[in-house]
């Protein structure tokens, strides 16, 4: 993707792509719990975001292996012991429908091994040092998606024979078909793509305004409806932690009092949002005593507000953000913070404006004791679908 995030985080309709995902497993009857695979260095950011959503269903957050297999072989070990069947899904695919969720799962209740996926559109060539060495028939070729279900025994003992014998499959439903098991073919549909290049969000962006029905029928709102909102933060600095500004790790620097990361400029830049879409401040939406906050990653928090933003129909549309430390030097750090901002909130990197200044020495940011940062955000009404003829809005 080319994002300093993570492509499960970064937002699709106003919120990161993983929580689609998340979203329809808490819905659907046929999934009891679930585990969330995440890198090692991403468990923390994840949990935060999770935690936004209050999940019922979510049994833990879990590291990831070094390969496909070792994480879903911690996921599936993190899983309760009654659970006998087990769904495989790719968070990059965030718009899998119900209906091939629980058809999926359903039809593997009966035969124990089910891959979801579509039929190739295209003639599909076999090529060697650049020459065609076969046209296979394309009636017999399928593209392979996720879900993929499997009873959970099965795919645990695919799971210890690929390791034994040092096999490395492309995807799940190839460890189960080494052991001679039948896996049947579960028809998915051409929207559950995976989201792996930029090109993709764009594509995924239309499906999902098709599947809300505003497709082209939407205009937006020029300069009627901009909304602007001021935030402010102010931390004391504090012995033993990390110091995190704007999403990003400055080594090797003494880190600020809070109960989530302290980020100073994350937290002015969310309340900016928040007031300019009238909505109340992070105080209120993250309470500090709150357990589920504490150490929290205020760039996962960012997200979230993205999100409250986009349920009350704003997208940010440019932020300008200044912040004011006596120590540590900043400069080169500055570029890291408006890539992390900008693909979380879904905006150019351009429209993030980040200063660094100091106080020359005035006040308690000049004698060394804390951190301040000012920001401003604009934010935009979001497409809106215009009144039916005759009929409601």
């Amino acid at each position: 993707m080319g994002a300093p995030l993570n492509k499960v985080f970064l937002p699709l309709g106003g919120r990161p792509l993983l929580l689609y995902s998340v979203r329809l497993f808490e819905e659907s009857p046929f999934i009891s719990t679930y585990v969330v695979v995440a890198a090692p260095e991403e468990v923390g950011f994840c949990r935060t975001l999770l935690s936004s959503c209050s999940p019922d269903k979510l049994a833990g957050v879990v590291a990831g292996g070094e390969t496909r297999q070792e994480s879903v072989a911690n996921g599936l070990r993190a899983l309760p012991e009654d659970c006998s069947f087990v769904v495989v899904h790719d968070g990059a695919r965030p718009l899998l429908s119900r209906d091939v969720l629980e058809g999926a799962v359903q039809r593997a209740f009966d035969c124990g091994a089910v891959v979801v996926g579509v039929p190739v559109k295209d003639t599909v060539k076999v090529v060697e040092q650049g020459g065609v060495t076969a046209t296979p028939p394309r009636s017999s070729l399928w593209i392979a998606q996720t879900p993929q279900v499997f009873r959970r025994s099965l795919l645990s003992r695919a799971l210890e024979a690929a390791g034994e014998a040092g096999f490395q499959g492309s995807d799940d439903s190839s460890l189960v078909e080494r052991l001679g098991v039948r896996v049947e073919m579960f028809r998915g549909g051409y929207e559950n793509i995976k989201i792996t290049t930029p090109g993709d969000l764009v594509i995924a962006e239309s499906l999902l305004a098709g599947a809300k029905g505003a497709a082209g029928e939407a205009q937006e709102r020029g300069e009627e409806g901009r909304r602007i909102g001021l935030g402010y933060d102010v931390h004391p600095f504090c012995a033993g932690r990390p110091l995190i500004l704007g999403g990003v790790e400055i080594p090797g620097e003494t880190g600020l009092a809070g109960h989530s990361d302290a980020d100073v400029l994350l937290h002015a830049l969310m309340d900016a949002c928040l007031g300019a879409a009238g909505l109340p401040d992070i105080g209120s939406q993250f309470p500090p005593g709150e357990p589920r906050w504490k150490d929290a990653s205020s760039l996962a928090l960012l997200a979230v507000v993205a999100g409250l933003l986009d349920e009350a129909g704003y997208r940010v549309a440019q932020v300008d953000l200044v912040v004011a430390a006596e120590r540590p030097r900043l400069g080169r750090y500055l570029e890291g913070m408006k890539e992390r901002i900008a693909a979380v909130l879904g905006i150019p990197r351009t429209a993030v404006g980040l200063k660094a200044t100091t106080t020359e020495g005035l006040g308690f940011v000049g004698r060394g004791e804390g951190i301040a940062a000012w920001a401003v955000a604009t934010v935009m009404p979001k497409k809106i679908r215009p009144p039916s003829p005759g009929g409601r809005g």
